[in-house]
């Protein structure tokens, strides 16, 4: 949290969270007593011309999440969008996102980078993959812990079990770490593991130019 982002929360009217007993616990930290209601992905749709409203009456909302960035794969772009429609006035600002780290912590090329988000859970999961897997750019994907290992081997389906893979969790938090390997250690090395917890991100290195034979 920056003082900015502290600061921010104590001026706002409203306050949306993700979920407000996870966000119930940073605004206790803080001291903030603002009132607090739930925006999700399962009921966002439904608030939105409510919360139009409130800003349209003069209010100043402040929209967070759980962890990491609102609209960046967490709640946040449709009510986003429907401000900027509106007129009303956004301010985002500077705050925690898993990619960047992640990406640095990778080693891998940082300058040109493809950013996947979650991949689809079922219809079209392989036709990107694939389409993925000819990316010359670094590759980010996020992922949940239960669904880390099915990723990795879908990786290995279609990147190869000797593509680069760095896997990065619990980002900025207690119990961070990195994980760096080729996909078929990457397997192994999860496999291993009695449970995996904590929020997950999956770093793959871009599709490589093989050198061509200078004849004689």
């Amino acid at each position: 949290m920056t003082y900015r982002a502290v600061e921010i929360l104590k001026q706002a009217d409203l306050i949306l969270a993700e979920d407000t007993r996870t966000s119930g616990n940073l605004m206790k930290h803080f001291g903030i007593g603002k009132p607090m209601f739930a925006h999700h992905k399962f009921n966002e749709h439904k608030t939105l011309k409510s919360v139009i409203e409130k800003l349209m009456a003069g209010q100043t909302i402040a929209l967070i999440s759980d962890a990491g960035t609102p609209s960046v794969s967490d709640p946040g772009f449709l009510l986003v969008r429907e401000c900027i429609t509106a007129g009303i006035e956004v301010d985002c600002l500077p705050g925690a996102t898993a990619l960047i780290p992640a990406l640095v912590n990778s080693g891998f090329p940082s300058d040109r980078f493809c950013f996947e988000g979650f991949l689809p859970p079922k219809k079209g999961r392989q036709t990107r993959l694939k389409e993925l897997c000819m990316e010359r750019r670094t590759v980010i994907l996020y992922e949940s812990p239960h669904k880390l290992l099915k990723t990795l081997n879908d990786v290995q389906t279609c990147f190869g079990e000797d593509r680069r893979v760095s896997v990065s969790r619990e980002l900025s938090k207690l119990y961070e770490e990195t994980i760096r390997g080729t996909v078929r250690e990457q397997i192994e090395n999860w496999t291993n593991r009695p449970v995996i917890k904590g929020e997950i991100v999956i770093v793959i290195e871009g599709k490589q130019e093989k050198q061509g034979k200078m004849g004689k």
